[in-house]
């Protein structure tokens, strides 16, 4: 394939390098003569082991050569890949003035171009950039329509500086957002012979991905080291925890607590991020990641809350009561939290939960039940057909299977939130469905 790569930093002098040792055709581009000039002798731009050798290899078989004419590099290719710059501004906003320059030089071209070409963003950029910014400069440049007229997608690149060229060849999944398929699968052909899986996306989740992996990143990084912080203090080598910690990939490294949904509960989690803070805050430990745990996790319940309120309906039924399904424990459960700021505000507000309900007559959480939220067991019912009849909201608050139903068909002219994850589709007005995450 023709490959013009406008942009040699890092990541566009990475691909530059593997694309053409690949067997594509590959233009450089760039405003830099220091860095087309490297290229053209096959020196690298940047410093990253094994590079050098693909860029030389690439320019002695003539797959890749270096140029600052946009316009050319442009009509003597089929795809161009933005890897563009995109600084923080002062405030902590994305620059995207290389974004929107490289745009309009390709926009311009284009409107002279009669064959096809496809625009991939490589560089980072938020959620909607491509939609918002993007596509109108490339429309408005070329007078062409995106996704009819010529091609836009978006390959977030996870190249780690040092290991990019190994990052490159063994990447954990390659992700594409598609305006239009005929790019997606334009795209795919260029990685159909990695041995990781292509997992194809709308553009605007393909941007957000890239942005919850790198945050994610840093996050693991900060708690690695406010563990660590604490473990020192109290003469414990936090190495020697966090190699345990990562050897469990059922629970600890996995899936499993990594979907959006509403707050933790339970008897654990919410008594150990305190406990473990405190200690911190007793020994002098700055633990800000930590210490904004229980803050987060209070916030998410009172997003719920706020969706409820939009809907300006009394009538409310809670499906579940107990911080998951399967168990009768109430202990922190966000649930609970989130009945009170109904009852505090008035609502008229039914709950269903059946493990609670058998827990009230039997199980051993009667006394707690009994003893420390009179006031809201006192609004269990234990038939659900009435609960549902006799609301206008219907929230499902854990992962009872019985629930499930409800968040792909709402009854007749009910609402139903969702904090769990049953909706198999993003929240919209027509089904009368909404998630609080989705």
């Amino acid at each position: 394939m023709r490959i013009s790569i406008f942009g040699l930093g890092y990541v566009g002098a990475v691909c530059a390098g593997c694309l053409s040792a690949r067997g594509h055709e590959v233009i450089g581009v760039d405003v830099s003569t220091t860095k087309i000039d490297l290229i053209n002798q096959g020196k690298s731009p940047i410093v990253e082991p094994g590079l050098e050798a693909l860029l030389q290899q690439g320019i002695d078989n003539g797959r890749l050569r270096g140029t600052t004419d946009f316009a050319a590099a442009i009509r003597d290719s089929d795809l161009s890949m933005i890897c563009v710059g995109t600084p923080s501004k002062k405030n902590g906003d994305l620059g995207l003035e290389y974004i929107e320059s490289v745009c309009r030089e390709i926009g311009f071209v284009l409107r002279e171009k009669s064959s096809r070409h496809t625009i991939v963003v490589r560089s980072t950029v938020l959620p909607g950039t491509v939609k918002n910014v993007v596509i109108p400069i490339l429309e408005d440049c070329s007078g062409k329509k995106a996704g009819v007229d010529f091609g836009v997608a978006v390959n977030p690149e996870f190249l780690r500086e040092s290991t990019a060229i190994k990052d490159y060849d063994q990447p954990p999944m390659t992700v594409i957002g598609e305006l239009d398929k005929t790019s997606g699968d334009l795209l795919q052909s260029l990685y159909e012979e990695l041995d990781a899986p292509i997992i194809r996306k709308d553009i605007e989740v393909a941007e957000m991905i890239k942005y919850t992996c790198n945050v994610w990143h840093a996050t693991k990084v900060t708690f690695a080291n406010e563990i660590g912080n604490i473990a020192k203090a109290v003469g414990v080598d936090g190495r020697e925890v966090m190699d345990v910690v990562c050897q469990d990939k059922a629970l600890n490294l996995s899936q499993y607590y990594m979907r959006p949904g509403f707050a933790f509960g339970g008897s654990c989690l919410p008594k150990d991020v305190r406990a473990l803070t405190y200690r911190a805050g007793s020994l002098d430990v700055k633990a800000p990641l930590l210490n904004s745990l229980m803050t987060s996790n209070e916030s998410q319940v009172q997003n719920a809350f706020d969706i409820i309120e939009s809907h300006d309906k009394r009538k409310i039924a809670l499906l579940g009561l107990s911080f998951k399904a399967g168990t009768d424990d109430l202990r922190e459960s966000p649930l609970v939290e989130l009945a009170e700021r109904l009852i505090g505000k008035g609502y008229d507000l039914n709950i269903y939960d059946s493990n609670v309900e058998y827990a009230r007559v039997n199980g051993a959480n009667k006394d707690y039940i009994e003893s420390k939220i009179p006031h809201v067991s006192s609004l269990l019912n234990a038939d659900f057909d009435q609960v549902i009849k006799h609301a206008d909201v219907i929230v499902l608050g854990n992962r009872d299977e019985k629930f499930r139903a409800l968040a792909q068909q709402a009854p007749e002219g009910k609402q139903v939130i969702d904090l769990v994850g049953f909706m198999n589709k993003p929240s919209c007005p027509a089904s009368r469905t909404e998630g609080i995450c989705w």
